[in-house]
């Protein structure tokens, strides 16, 4: 029973289906006690990954320096410059007003014009009407002094 199992956990580790768990399982089967004698010739393959498993190397090894030679802070200017093209281009591209937003400025404009012309005759109208008022006061002062006078007569009388 025990070797049905093993030579299905043998045949998935040569598909390489088997987790890491199995793979234990193998290479405790194969350094560790009875191997059945068909499985035998597997036995060095799997004493040979334990053996190698524990060498350490005692060598130095240079890698190559991976990435650029480019210093990190011109990524920076570079992602800045583009920014400020693509914002320059869109501003100075297109003022984004249509035909009829034109014409609706212009109108305004003209509306502005006109108001203020209509606020300034309103102004001297208004000086006009002030003048007026002062004189209305003068009179109102007259004929005060009128009515003062004939009272002041009739009482005299």
């Amino acid at each position: 029973m025990e070797s049905a199992r093993i030579e299905r956990l043998l045949d998935a580790y040569f598909e390489g289906n088997t987790t890491l768990a199995e793979e234990a399982t193998l290479r405790d089967y194969f350094t560790n006690g009875e191997v059945a004698a068909h499985l035998e010739p597997m036995k060095p393959m799997f004493e040979g990954f334990v053996k190698a498993k524990e060498e350490v190397s005692a060598t130095e090894i240079a890698l190559p320096r991976s990435g650029s030679k480019i210093n990190p802070w011109w990524y920076s200017i570079a992602a800045t410059f583009l920014v400020a093209v693509t914002v320059g281009s869109i501003v100075f591209s297109n003022s984004g007003l249509s035909k009829e937003e034109e014409e609706a400025l212009a109108a305004l404009k003209q509306t502005r014009e006109a108001m203020m012309m209509l606020s300034s005759n309103l102004n001297k109208g208004t000086e006009n009407v002030a003048y007026l008022n002062e004189f209305t006061k003068g009179t109102s002062t007259i004929r005060h002094i009128e009515q003062f006078t004939e009272t002041k007569n009739k009482i005299l009388k």
